[in-house]
């Protein structure tokens, strides 16, 4: 894929992504002990279970190949010489496959429908589509101008006033360089000047006066023959010589007789056009100039043409527009000052009404800040981090500079969200940041969430995973039953050893089977009928 395609792919996904973009189906292929398997994934929420070491970390590995992250050949399975994956998104009406290639030797290779493709273009497209967050996840939220873009869509901003204004802006500005930025000024001016009148010295008739000038050269390079010529075909074709008496005593006989009526308007039109044929010639005739001075006068005029278009263009159409354009550059700079000072009036006027609407989009930014503050720290209380505190903090101009500030234990720093300890707890505090901030994509991906936690709190995350996937696609790897029962769609991941090449089995649950794996999840028997009632009572809770 060339970089005008990838650029072309990464602008339509990032407008069209919003609200019409969806994980449909991966397959994965050599990939540590998953040798060839398919997962669909639907609308929802998903997710994704077994035992300790069955394999579900390679399922998220196989979503971090794909959103541009390191490959280590490591990955490789036993099974073929290199690990695949190959995704199929939907977007808006449009099916788009991206693939990740990782052989054991050389360099991983990306595709875009089928088409190579660079890493950092896959991970900047699927940036807009798949979110991992996790121990090693790729979370775009964490990205500052995420957050300034959360914030403003929390709190219903609307940046397009000021984002004209400071296009206004840049234009006066390069508009006022560029009329004041050039050197030896009259120095361009005086030549400038010097071409325009060159080219109106030529006196230019219009764009085909050389075309006409031609025309008249070759009459008059023979102009005595040329004469005399036309003065003979006048004369033969007379109205008074032999050729139209001979029609006119034609024209008599055939008159009358209705079976040459067509012979005699035939005839009546040659006689008339012998006639016009004979005042032509004898027009043109008296027209040429036979003095030798006419010709050479003609061919110094084409000279002068010739010279004219050497210089400043290849026809004269070429030479008058750039007459026009020496015109306008002479005005320009003429009124340099009176341009200049008019540009500065305006630019002042927008620095004015800029400065107003920034200060007004900053207090706004600070006047939502504590509200999504106080919101997320609400639900990272639900997720079981009572301690958790959350700080937005606006600076810059309009407000710009927006980072999240994070703090989950009692006398813990406040600390920007990128920097929070990695696995559950920053898990559950995307989670919480998710929760009340919306922006892209729409695939969310949630491993070790429930790290660390059980009963109440497992519920709560389950509840928080479920609201999230209303509006969004979200995919959850979980330990705990209270988490798994809230999901639409149940993945079961097995490993199998009864060979000597260890192997996975994927299977999407239908209810019977999501109980007894809860059942599992719950007691380590899938079996027990407590376990079993407990689960159904569980996936019977969470519709």
């Amino acid at each position: 894929m060339n970089k005008g395609t990838e650029r072309h792919m990464s602008e339509f996904l990032k407008s069209n992504v919003k609200g019409k973009a969806r994980l449909i189906e991966m397959h994965v292929k050599n990939l540590g002990v998953i040798e060839d398997a398919s997962l669909l994934f639907s609308a929802g929420m998903t997710a994704l279970t077994g035992e300790t070491g069955a394999g579900k970390t390679l399922i998220v590995t196989a979503l971090q190949l794909l959103t541009g992250q390191r490959a280590d050949s490591s990955l490789i399975g036993p099974f073929a010489d290199e690990a695949r994956v190959d995704a199929l998104f939907t977007i808006g009406d449009d099916e788009t496959v991206i693939s990740r290639v990782v052989p054991k030797n050389g360099r991983s290779r990306a595709y875009i429908n089928g088409s190579i493709s660079t890493i950092s273009s896959l991970s900047e497209i699927t940036e807009n589509l798949i979110e991992i967050h996790g121990q090693h996840g790729h979370t775009s939220i964490e990205k500052p101008s995420e957050q300034r873009k959360a914030l403003d869509r929390f709190a219903k901003i609307d940046l397009d006033r000021m984002h004209d204004l400071r296009k206004h802006k840049n234009d006066l500005e390069n508009t006022l360089s560029e009329t004041l930025g050039r050197k030896d000024f009259q120095q361009d001016l005086d030549f400038l000047r010097f071409q325009e009148r060159e080219i109106s010295a030529a006196g230019i008739e219009g764009p085909d006066e050389e075309e006409r000038l031609k025309e008249s050269e070759i009459i008059l390079a023979d102009a005595n023959g040329n004469q005399f010529l036309s003065q003979k075909i006048s004369e033969t074709l007379n109205a008074d010589g032999a050729i139209i008496e001979e029609l006119g005593n034609l024209l008599q006989e055939v008159r009358g007789k209705r079976s040459l009526q067509n012979f005699e308007q035939r005839i009546t039109e040659l006689a008339e056009m012998i006639t016009d044929l004979s005042s032509e010639a004898r027009n043109f005739a008296e027209s040429i100039d036979v003095d030798p001075q006419s010709l050479e006068e003609v061919q110094e005029r084409r000279a002068v043409l010739q010279s004219i278009r050497r210089k400043y263009g290849e026809t004269l159409q070429n030479v008058l527009d750039k007459q026009e354009d020496f015109l306008q550059q002479i005005s320009d700079l003429e009124n340099a000052d009176t341009l200049s000072q008019e540009i500065r009036e305006k630019l002042e006027t927008v620095n004015k009404d800029l400065a107003v609407e920034e200060d007004l989009i900053a207090t706004k930014r600070k006047k939502a800040a504590p509200k999504v503050a106080s919101e997320i720290e609400g639900y990272l209380h639900e997720l079981s981090l009572p301690k958790g505190k959350v700080e937005f903090k606006v600076n810059g101009v309009a407000g710009e500079n927006i980072d999240i500030y994070v703090s989950l234990n009692s006398g813990q720093k406040l600390l920007p969200l990128k920097k929070v300890a990695s696995g559950g707890e920053l898990a559950r505090t995307t989670l919480a940041a998710r929760l009340v901030l919306s922006t892209e994509p729409e695939t969310l991906v949630f491993d070790e969430v429930d790290s660390g936690i059980g009963g109440q709190t497992a519920l709560e995350v389950g509840k928080c995973l479920k609201k999230l996937s209303v509006d969004r696609q979200v995919l959850v790897v979980t330990h705990l039953a209270q988490v798994a029962s809230f999901a639409d769609t149940h993945i079961k991941v097995t490993k199998n050893d009864s060979s000597d090449l260890p192997s996975i089995e994927i299977q999407s649950l239908n209810n019977d089977k999501r109980v007894i794996e809860i059942s599992r999840m719950l007691s380590g028997s899938p079996d027990s009928e407590n376990a079993q009632k407990h689960a159904i009572e569980l996936l019977e809770n969470a519709k």
